[in-house]
């Protein structure tokens, strides 16, 4: 995705932010026409997708307790707190998008 002001920065952005969203998002065409309502759409996404996998995570011992060994539940529950912490970072890049195309914009500080 091209940074803010960049020339086509906005179809860029539409782009990434349609790859996060469920693929039927991309038969609306006001979602691309208004990417600002894209991005909203994409952070509610996001945020979903983080409960169902805090969720998971609280419920997936317990679940999966008769009907899989101890390797395959713990290898479950890693795969949720990978999942947890990938969308952890998408949702702060999705919810800096967002910020971008309502004019703010993000100044890195050392």
């Amino acid at each position: 995705m091209r940074p803010p002001d960049a020339p086509d920065w906005e179809a860029t952005a539409a782009g990434w932010l349609l790859d996060l969203c469920p693929p039927d998002y991309r038969r609306f065409p006001g979602l691309r026409r208004h990417v600002v309502v894209l991005a909203r759409f994409a952070v509610l996404h996001v945020e979903a997708q983080q409960l169902a996998t805090r969720r998971g995570l609280s419920e997936i011992r317990g679940d999966l307790r008769d009907v899989a060994d101890e390797a395959v539940v713990t290898a479950a529950v890693q795969t949720f707190q990978l999942e947890d912490a990938r969308l952890l970072a998408v949702r702060r890049e999705v919810g800096l998008v967002e910020e971008a195309l309502r004019g703010r914009r993000y100044r890195v500080r050392m």
